[in-house]
């Protein structure tokens, strides 16, 4: 049996015919066997009527099964028009996502020379910031969409290949909670030993704060640490975090989730 409902790629869109048998098959499989042919209208915005129409139509194709009053079924057939419009749906989403929004994106970078509009540059990472010059020599290039001069902001387009670049590490420097020492468990000198050998310094708890001020360390990032340390760390930035062992996990866990390396000394034994 021909289930495809249509001729031609991406047919649910194309069609408004196909489009709403789609809503409704979706609707009915949510809330099968009992059906409220108001409740489907309602919530893809057509008439009782229309839906009633639908319905005679799609029972008739073998699509859904009428077990009686209000009880309807999507049949083998409909899930598998279903299952073949939604494979459709994908594919144009992923076409969308990879292919046109990649090209009209824009995001900023810094110039590092005099940029004009609609000339080719290359993108490099450094210190943790996308950074643009004029010229096709590197990993990456994109399309200036503002003029730059040196140092300004410039929009970027067009994207081709990868930036070059390595993902910064972060060391977890591991702290007690108060009542079993806090920021008294942190030997200064260890401290901003640690702060010197990385880029950014985050702190995440009171007791880590203590802590870095007793050495002397003015850290880089106090608040929305999770996302902060996460963020240097892709962007190719090394990072110490100074925390407390009850806010660990959030930190460890969504490093991990993103493949960034990190090493968890526990201050108590340094």
């Amino acid at each position: 049996m021909d289930t495809s409902g249509g001729s031609g790629e991406f047919d649910v869109l194309r069609s408004k015919r196909n489009a709403t048998r789609y809503q409704i098959l979706v609707e009915i499989a949510e809330r099968q066997p009992a059906v409220n042919q108001q409740e489907i209208a309602d919530a893809i915005g057509i008439t009782a009527q229309a839906v009633s129409d639908y319905l005679q139509d799609l029972v008739a194709e073998g699509f859904v099964d009428k077990g009686g009053r209000g009880r309807y079924e999507v049949t083998k057939e409909g899930v598998d028009w279903l299952i073949g419009r939604t494979d459709e749906l994908r594919t144009f989403v992923e076409h969308v996502s990879e292919d046109v929004i990649g090209q009209v994106e824009v995001e900023t970078a810094l110039a590092t020379t005099e940029i004009r509009e609609g000339e080719t540059v290359s993108l490099t990472m450094r210190d943790g910031i996308l950074r643009a010059r004029t010229g096709a020599t590197g990993s990456a290039t994109a399309v200036a969409v503002t003029d730059a001069d040196p140092g300004s902001d410039v929009g970027v387009s067009s994207f081709e290949g990868v930036v070059d670049y390595d993902l910064g590490t972060v060391t977890v420097l591991s702290l007690p909670g108060v009542r079993n020492g806090g920021s008294r468990a942190v030997d200064p000198d260890d401290l901003a030993a640690l702060a010197a050998e990385n880029d950014v310094v985050a702190v995440a708890g009171v007791e880590a704060y203590a802590a870095a001020s007793t050495a002397g360390v003015d850290p880089d990032v106090r608040f929305g640490t999770v996302e902060a340390v996460h963020e240097a760390a892709t962007k190719g930035l090394d990072v110490l975090l100074v925390a407390a062992t009850d806010s660990l996990s959030a930190h460890t866990d969504r490093l991990r989730d993103d493949n960034v390396g990190y090493e968890v000394v526990d201050a108590a034994e340094e």
